[in-house]
């Protein structure tokens, strides 16, 4: 009996099939890597490790941070997208990978199209701070002082494409103020000269700058969201005072392109279980953080949406890297 080709192709194919849908079935078999493009012990870090522990027990196997720090994530971002795409190798993506679509020129890589989004973790609003001792106690009452003082508010930034760089540069597109940005290498940094007087204003996330909020050294205005937060429910929202304004952090999980459905999907359901789980929201919660579930495609649309709502920004202030 003669098997016509094409039926004998089918069928040498079978075992080939199987071994890759078991392979598939049984995700993970090893320990998985996700890259962070941040030093240890910065906020970044610190969630990436709280959601690798987490889902580390949930997927059954090890899930390892790795920092791969420089060029502004570039690094870590560059390395995922070029590995292979059996689910292994995951990026902790976060709003610097937005913003790096446009402020470096030459990248080498385009991550809207060269990852796979798996799903969103949280969101990290941010909060003007000022010094105790700055007159302006509110949104308005910053703003009429700006004006009537051009380029004389001194604000900490974490330098050109930063967060809180950002941050300002769409406060003064909005507000039509002048106001100086003065670099540090960091939050970290910046805070003691903020609380000093060395500066006076500072945007910053609210993972970093909280627990100086609560413990009085520095006066919050108002967080940088359209609405209140839960964990500073007495503060009001840039929202309130300047109609559209809203910028924050967040934080999600991609893979390289064309990684399994199957595994992207394995992954997103893990992770909107666990930030289902109240002890997981509550400690992250602690950290100023508030989770955002939802599917991979959702994820991919905010990356989208950030990345052309933050380009508008850089081309408009003509922020260059350093």
């Amino acid at each position: 009996m003669k098997f016509p080709r094409r039926r004998f192709l089918q069928l040498a194919a079978l075992p080939a099939v199987s071994q890759i849908a078991r392979a598939l079935d049984s995700y993970p078999t090893r320990a998985v890597r996700l890259l962070v493009g941040y030093a240890a012990g910065g906020p970044a870090d610190t969630t990436a490790r709280l959601t690798a522990q987490w889902l580390s027990e949930r997927l059954g196997r090890q899930v390892l941070v790795e920092n791969r720090v420089g060029a502004g994530s570039n690094i870590a971002a560059e390395a995922v997208v070029r590995s292979p795409p059996d689910g292994y190798t995951l990026l902790w993506v976060t709003i610097s990978n937005a913003v790096n679509a446009t402020l470096y020129e030459k990248l080498g890589f385009d991550l809207i199209h060269e990852m796979t989004p798996i799903a969103s973790i949280s969101r990290s609003p941010g909060v003007l701070v000022v010094n105790p001792s700055f007159p302006a106690k509110t949104i308005p009452e910053f703003i009429g002082y700006a004006k009537a003082n051009p380029g004389k508010i001194t604000m900490a930034s974490a330098g050109p494409g930063s967060a809180p760089h950002l941050y300002t540069e769409l406060f003064k597109m909005m507000t039509g103020v002048n106001v100086v940005q003065v670099y540090y290498r960091g939050s970290a940094p910046a805070f003691p000269h903020l609380i000093g007087g060395d500066v006076q204003a500072m945007f910053d996330g609210i993972a970093s700058g909280i627990g100086h909020i609560r413990a009085g050294e520095v006066r919050a205005l108002a967080v940088t969201t359209a609405t209140r937060l839960e964990a500073l429910p007495d503060v009001p929202s840039m929202g309130e005072f300047v109609p559209g304004y809203e910028a924050s952090g967040w934080y999600g999980i991609g893979a390289p392109k064309n990684t399994p459905a199957e595994i992207v999907n394995r992954l997103n359901n893990e992770i909107n279980a666990a930030l289902a789980d109240p002890r997981v929201k509550a400690r992250l919660s602690d950290l100023g953080l508030a989770v955002v579930p939802g599917s991979a495609a959702e994820f991919g649309k905010l990356l989208a949406d950030e990345t052309e709502k933050w380009a508008n920004v850089i081309r408009a202030a003509n922020i260059k890297p350093d």
